[in-house]
């Protein structure tokens, strides 16, 4: 529950908690739930960037744009659906705005119902174990915590040579306060969130220039995945330029700016999206008082336990870096409140992390690449289903989706899936699961799959990988073949 900082002054708890994003809430919630006294600080809004600015926000502009846009319908009925006027910042952010206050309700009531104590103001380190927690208007509170847990996330990178003073230059964070759709858009920065925002302004018709100074997009994605979904976005408009490096930006008079590229090239475009990484939030913490060190990007190195190098001052979420997932976050906080208190309960985070990309359209993925067991020399062979022979997809208008399995050849236990196409991000946990238990591609031909839905790809995709095994057992050198060449 929230209360006054005169009311917490002096106040000591099992657990202060420094930051109520994703790791913040669900590690305050776990301890509560095992009945200990806990704080929680937040300098803004609860809920973090999963609620405010990142996760929930961006998905649901996708999904607002796919709407508005009509480009489900054009697959469906062949048909050009428009919205009946130019689509604005306002349409455009209208149920954003819904879905941001309705997640933002249950963070609060879940704080309130296990009675974690909010505090609203920004933390400092006295030592290890008191904080000073000052509001905006000179209100200060000390309080104490036997543990603690920071869960303060991150927030995008603004090197002082981009222009984001100016009103057409935007972050990751800013670009939620856009006032209108741009026409001709230039994200720098390739990486998750660049791709899923090129993706979503040109489905709603802006003409998007994706820079990055890469050789392709996202390096740690399954390579076959990564063109595929390099050709759907260039379909919708988007135009890719890898291994180009930004020079320089301005902003001219005319309302237009410039990126000025290495290679000389200047592209033209009404507003700019910078995506150039995020750094951990771990600024004014004043962590060497509690010993705690952060790293050039305020990242806070944690051992297995997310423990810091202080004792009993824990970390958890964006601000240890890799991976910064939600999913992962509110994981890693968990398993640090069940350390630090002894906790009979969630001692480690799965080794297998699915991804998901809300590009247009998804990519989700859990487990090894072709890359990563060629770079390795683990066999394997591949079982794919094309999206374009599934009922449910044809039905749905998804025809060029695909899944993909990664096998041993010899034991059959799969080694990674790899999905393109809408929902990937939710089918990918048929093959997650059957990864956890050590199955083979076995166990989708053994089990019935509802018809028609896409889920019954994964029947098929395993069915191409008994053909993969019968070529490699007739010595066929085709494609599927197992070792250092792939398939």
């Amino acid at each position: 529950m929230s209360r006054s900082l005169a009311d917490q002054d002096g106040r000591s708890f099992d657990l202060v908690v420094i930051g109520l994003g994703p790791a913040g809430e669900k590690g305050a919630a776990q301890a509560a739930y095992f009945g200990k006294r806990v704080a929680g600080i937040e300098a803004g809004a609860v809920g973090g960037a999963v609620v405010n600015t990142g996760t929930l926000p961006s998905k649901t502009l996708r999904e607002t744009a796919l709407y508005l846009s009509g480009l489900r319908s054009r697959n469906l009925y062949g048909i050009e659906y428009t919205f009946g006027r130019p689509i604005s910042a306002e349409d455009l952010f209208y149920r954003q705005k819904l879905v941001e206050r309705s997640h933002l309700d249950q963070v609060e009531e879940n704080l309130a119902r296990h009675d974690v104590a909010v505090l609203h103001g920004r933390a400092s380190f006295e030592d290890g174990h008191t904080l000073a927690v000052r509001d905006a208007v000179g209100g200060c509170a000390r309080v104490r915590g036997d543990y603690v847990l920071i869960a303060t996330g991150s927030r995008p990178v603004r090197p002082p040579e981009v222009p984001f003073d100016d009103e057409r230059v935007f972050d990751t964070d800013s670009i939620l306060r856009l006032r209108r759709i741009p026409d001709e858009l230039v994200i720098i920065g390739a990486g998750v969130i660049g791709s899923e925002y090129a993706t979503l302004f040109a489905a709603l018709g802006s003409r998007v220039t994706l820079v990055d100074g890469g050789a392709r997009l996202l390096p740690f994605l399954d390579g076959e995945m990564a063109t595929i979904l390099a050709e759907q976005m260039r379909e919708v408009g988007v135009r890719l330029l890898f291994a180009q490096h930004v020079g320089s930006i301005s902003c001219d008079d005319a309302g237009r700016v410039g990126v000025a590229l290495a290679d000389s090239r200047v592209l033209d475009a009404d507003a700019v999206l910078y995506c150039g990484g995020r750094r951990g939030g771990t600024d004014g913490l004043a962590l060497d008082r509690a010993g705690v060190v952060a790293d050039a990007r305020g990242r806070i190195a944690v051992d297995e336990h997310f423990a810091t190098a202080a004792p009993g001052v824990y970390a958890a979420g964006d601000v240890i870096g890799f991976p910064a997932l939600a999913s992962t976050s509110m994981e890693q906080a968990r398993v640090a409140v069940c350390h630090a208190f002894g906790f009979a309960y969630k001692r480690q985070v799965s080794a297998l992390i699915p991804y998901g990309l809300y590009t247009i359209p998804e990519v989700s993925m859990v487990g090894a690449s072709e890359d990563a067991l060629r770079a390795s020399g683990t066999p394997y062979l591949v079982g794919r289903c094309a999206f374009g022979r599934n009922a449910r997809a044809q039905i749905a208008g998804d025809t060029t989706g695909l899944i993909k399995l990664l096998f041993d050849p010899d034991s059959r236990r799969v080694l990674g899936v790899h999905i393109i196409g809408e929902r990937a991000s939710e089918l990918v946990h048929v093959g997650q699961m059957c990864m956890q238990f050590g199955g083979t591609i076995d166990v989708f031909i053994e089990n019935v799959f509802n018809f028609p839905t896409i889920a019954d790809a994964y029947k098929y995709a395993a069915y191409d990988g008994l053909q993969a095994l019968a070529r490699r057992a007739n010595g066929a050198a085709a494609d599927g073949a197992a070792g250092a060449g792939g398939a």
